[in-house]
């Protein structure tokens, strides 16, 4: 079954990355706090009103006491038309109700009409309340000396003024919230760009890529502890990486004089045992078993040159329809043997510079590889093409393909990936073929990688590299 490719979104622009993360709490906070000042700030307006209109009625209120106290006798006619000469210009902003200690009434301004003021309740003089006919007011109470005056303002207005303040808070918080996610994003980017930058060279610090180092960002803060201590991590991993690597190339060539010994001494014997046909299929074994190892060594050697660039690379002057007509000889025989189609399409005989028996070698281990994915019935591909000056060599299969996270590792040493279609395949590797493409690859100056197939099962192993050779070759 066909692996699903590995997402090509950044990983700082997928939802759900810390990047989103801090953006998100970014604007969760600056909106929640927007929320509150706004919603203090209607608080604050709510109550600076009522301050203002109880003021008002304070002041209005010893104006009223000083007139009535002036009036003598104290009738409502004689209250009503001192009222009207001196205040009159007061009773549209406000319901007044003057009743003496009996509760008489003495005097009611005209926008009350039949409606009376409630008396106090409690001794709270300043109150809002809701009066039938008048809606919400706000209502002060006042005792003089033997009358009672009460002066109320509507609310209307005011409330009208909180609502509109309430709907333009709601647009202006949303405006904050949407603005606060752009602005997040852009800080949330900034700030973290130190990191993108490490893990974009961490990513880029593998087996074939040891030397390069984090860059440390300025300053004495977290992220360039975190930087040191990852560099200091990669200074051990590439000395435990070369030591290995001497070890290999070291213990490859100590292996390989006795190994050709063996091998000699092997082949020396066989005509000795021919007599003894069980002895004979030992020692056929045992011939086997060293033409692998000497091998698997002949291939630590030359990964070991190819890594450390001491390999001798001869170019030649061909064409790629002289390559591949070398190899499809030799990749139709593989696949015959499987019951593999081997199918090759080839763009024209281009001119290029490459060493041809490295190139036959990649290619082998490319076809090779496929061949032993790929169930009996289906088809390798291979297909050659040169575009932009670059030489660009595809072997295709029918096999499983490969999960996302190996198609880089997959070019390791010593990485297999099992089961092949055959489970007797006395042929298969020992996980250095592709380590090896990679090596000639590279030597040419070029690349390798691996990707699954769209739109079906399989695996497609790219090559390229520049079609002239590499620069300064």
């Amino acid at each position: 079954m066909k692996q699903p490719f590995a997402s090509a979104v950044p990983a700082e622009l997928r939802f759900g990355s810390f990047t989103w993360k801090l953006t998100l709490r970014l604007a969760l906070l600056v909106t929640v706090t927007s929320a509150i000042v706004l919603t203090a700030g209607g608080g604050l307006l709510s109550r600076q009103w009522r301050r203002n209109i109880d003021a008002v009625h304070e002041t209005e209120l010893r104006e009223l006491d000083q007139i009535v106290a002036e009036v003598a006798p104290l009738t409502p006619q004689a209250l009503g038309d001192r009222i009207r000469g001196e205040a009159d210009y007061d009773l549209g902003l406000y319901y007044i109700q003057i009743q003496d200690t009996a509760g008489r009434l003495l005097y009611r301004s005209p926008n009350l009409g039949t409606v009376a003021l409630p008396a106090p309740e409690g001794l709270a003089n300043h109150r809002t309340i809701v009066i039938p006919g008048l809606g919400d007011v706000r209502l002060i109470d006042h005792v003089g000396r033997g009358w009672r005056i009460q002066i109320a303002s509507p609310l209307a207005q005011s409330r009208h003024i909180l609502g509109e303040y309430t709907r333009i808070a709601s647009a202006l918080l949303g405006a904050v919230a949407l603005a606060s996610l752009a602005v997040g994003w852009a800080f949330a980017r900034f700030t973290l760009r130190p990191v993108g930058a490490i893990r974009e060279t961490a990513l880029r610090i593998r087996g074939d890529n040891l030397a390069e180092r984090i860059p440390i960002p300025a300053g004495r803060d977290e992220l360039s502890a975190l930087a040191a201590l990852l560099n200091q991590m990669f200074d051990r991993l590439e000395s435990a990486f070369n030591q290995a690597r001497r070890f290999t190339a070291d213990a490859s060539h100590e292996l390989k004089t006795p190994l050709t010994l063996i091998r000699l001494n092997a082949e020396h014997l066989r005509p000795r045992l021919a007599a003894d046909p069980e002895a004979g299929a030992q020692l056929d074994d045992l011939l086997d078993s060293v033409i692998r190892l000497q091998r698997i060594v002949e291939s630590l050697l030359f990964l070991a040159k190819a890594e450390a660039r001491t390999f001798a690379l001869h170019l030649q002057p061909t064409n790629t329809t002289a390559v591949i007509n070398e190899l499809v000889e030799d990749a139709t025989a593989l696949c015959e043997d499987r019951g593999v189609r081997f199918v090759c399409e080839n763009d024209g005989a281009h001119p290029v510079r490459c060493e041809p028996v490295l190139v036959h070698q990649l290619l082998l281990n490319l076809v090779s590889n496929s061949v032993r994915f790929t169930p009996p019935g289906g088809a390798v591909a291979l297909t050659s093409a040169v575009v932009d000056g670059q030489w660009i060599l595809r072997v295709s299969d029918d096999g499983p393909g490969l999960p996302p996270e190996q198609l880089e590792r997959v070019f390791e040493r010593f990485v297999r990936f099992a089961p092949t279609t055959n489970p007797d395949d006395s042929s298969a590797g020992h996980g250095l073929g592709l380590a090896i493409c990679r090596s000639i690859a590279e030597l040419h100056g070029g690349s390798i990688r691996a990707e699954n197939r769209s739109g079906r099962c399989g695996l497609t192993v790219e090559t390229r590299w520049p079609a002239g050779g590499p620069a300064g070759l």
